[in-house]
């Protein structure tokens, strides 16, 4: 019996047919953690705290159009999205990962890479997925296959809940952000106590400098007068210039009574502005400082993400703060915690790798590792990291479950903003998808688009004066 090898064709139907397979683990799923999309295999898996939960093929980017290895996180769910580059495309299920218009999303898998830069997933999978994740799931995006391994090390010991302080996080929360509210209520009467006085003592002021001028004016005249007098030659001319003195005198003595007596009526209510104007900032000064312990007490509920880039050798913190982003679309970061940060041997590469708090357990937090590029493997990429003290004091004691630590040779991608967690792509792999995409536009404080006052999150709509450059093939 002979058997026939079967033709190109028909070879590349059965791959198709053998990639297009789904699979649901056989137990009951938690929620997602994170998703890896391996560029390589064509494939997107789920995690929960107990390993996958979900697989299905994708279709990532084509030549010249490639989606960008690297670290991403949801940033907005779009059910009914079309797309406003490609033609109003169907691009339903949408979850974006970057604002230059990256995300998973369902369409046709022909059954290799055909997008230009998404991540194509089945109709129904995509559908089910979009009702499963939320805001800010992390979304590692793999040139091989990768999967998260159970890892453990002295460095992740130290992000250890402490029962107690998340125990009293939400009264604490509670209890600043009323505080919060009245320090914004006292700003504003103070402000608008300031305006009232600045008001009712402008006409004063003015009236004074009138009367202070014309009060010069007159002793300049008396000045002159008395160096006629002395200047005189004749009786006729001495006579006339003592006149002249008697009546600049009498002038100047009738404009300095007048400026005194009104200087003695204003000083009361000139005094009064002042002080209403100095308890104004004082009133600011505070309300600013009450909005920022209430915001980080309400942080401290929520799972932290941090990002250590040997290429700029700093450290960045990013919580969500369930704030509506001004311009409609996602929500905003926490971005008010970064700093410099010590490497060991800081010119030798150290890959990229994901730590992720899969759960609780005994010793604090169960702990997991990806490792999507092996420059240096991950125990030792983190034995080269030093975590600044004052960092740890800020953040370890309510690191909850879901908190991630990434460590990458890259900088933080320009599409890292305030409605992003992190966007960071490896420059060594192909990102045509991601550098042909025109990079989103960021909106600032200064665009007077947005701006409420004593609400806390002014921060993050101002110019960093020194961001992080960006990876050498631009990346965003």
């Amino acid at each position: 019996m002979v058997t026939l090898a079967a033709s190109p064709a028909e070879a590349a139907k059965q791959t198709r047919r053998a990639q297009a397979a789904e699979a649901t683990a056989p137990r009951e799923a938690g929620e997602p953690i994170m998703a890896i999309v391996s560029i390589k295999s064509q494939q997107v898996t789920l995690y929960d705290a107990d390993g996958w939960i979900l697989r299905a093929p994708v279709s990532t980017g084509v030549k010249e159009r490639e989606t960008p290895a690297g670290v991403f996180a949801i940033v907005q769910k779009n059910k009914d999205h079309r797309s406003n580059m490609y033609d109003d495309a169907s691009m339903p299920n949408m979850q974006r990962i970057t604002w230059n218009g990256l995300a998973l999303h369902g369409g046709p898998l022909p059954g290799y890479a055909a997008s230009h830069g998404c991540v194509r997933m089945p109709f129904g999978f995509a559908e089910k997925l979009f009702e499963k994740t939320r805001l800010g799931m992390r979304v590692i995006i793999s040139p091989e296959d990768a999967a998260p391994v159970d890892f453990s090390h002295p460095s992740l010991s130290l992000f250890t809940p402490n029962a107690e302080v998340i125990a009293a996080a939400p009264a604490k929360a509670e209890t600043l952000s009323r505080e919060a509210a009245d320090a914004a209520t006292a700003a504003d009467e103070a402000k608008k106590t300031a305006a009232a006085t600045a008001r009712e003592s402008a006409p004063l002021a003015a009236s004074l400098r009138k009367l202070e001028r014309a009060k010069a004016r007159a002793d300049a005249d008396l000045a002159s007068a008395g160096k006629a007098v002395a200047n005189a030659k004749t009786d006729q001319s001495r006579a006339k210039a003592e006149e002249r003195q008697q009546k600049a005198a009498a002038k100047a003595a009738e404009l300095e009574t007048q400026f005194n007596t009104a200087k003695a009526d204003a000083s009361s209510k000139l005094d009064a502005a002042s002080a209403a104007k100095e308890a104004a900032k004082t009133a600011q000064t505070k309300k600013a400082y009450a909005a920022k312990a209430a915001l980080d007490a309400k942080l401290a509920l929520e799972p932290v993400s941090i990002y250590i880039s040997r290429a700029t050798r700093r450290i960045y913190v990013r919580r969500n703060t369930h704030k509506p982003a001004p311009d409609g679309g996602g929500v905003v970061f926490d971005a008010t915690i970064e700093a410099p940060v010590t490497i060991r041997d800081p010119g030798k590469p150290i890959g990229t790798h994901v730590f992720t708090a899969m759960a609780r357990n005994d010793a604090g937090l169960r702990w997991s590792a990806v490792t999507i590029e092996s420059r240096d493997d991950a125990k030792n990429a983190l034995d080269r990291i030093t975590i600044p003290k004052e960092i740890l004091d800020r953040i370890a004691a309510t690191a909850l479950p879901r908190s991630s630590i990434v460590v990458s040779d890259e900088p933080l991608s320009e599409e890292t903003n305030y409605r992003t967690e992190f966007v960071a792509v490896l420059s060594d792999q192909p990102q045509g998808g991601f550098i042909t995409r025109k990079p989103s536009e960021v909106l600032m404080a200064d665009d007077n688009s947005y701006r409420q006052e004593g609400d806390g999150f002014g921060i993050f709509f101002q110019r960093n004066p020194n961001p992080p450059p960006g990876s050498p093939r631009r990346g965003s």
